[in-house]
């Protein structure tokens, strides 16, 4: 399963969040996914996006819920220096 997601450019990110994202990302996907060695990538593009290529809609849909509540805890595991 590889899993794409896409920010808008629009959306001002501080240095590092692209990475910090993917690899949070990654992590938490994992633990709900360990059969899975899927590959997640996080980019800028014209518009915000999730892409599971090779999964279920019921795969889609809880990496959604996956990737809302990765976004909404970002103070507890993004640090800036």
């Amino acid at each position: 399963m590889r899993i794409e997601v896409t920010i808008a450019r629009t959306t001002a990110l501080p240095a590092g969040a692209i990475d910090a994202l993917a690899n949070e990302l990654s992590r938490r996907i994992h633990n709900h996914f360990p059969e899975q060695d899927g590959q997640v990538s996080v980019r800028y593009a014209s518009a915000n996006n999730l892409s599971v290529i090779g999964g279920a809609k019921e795969d889609k849909d809880r990496i959604s819920e996956i990737l809302q509540e990765t976004w909404e805890s970002a103070d507890d595991w993004f640090i800036t220096d």
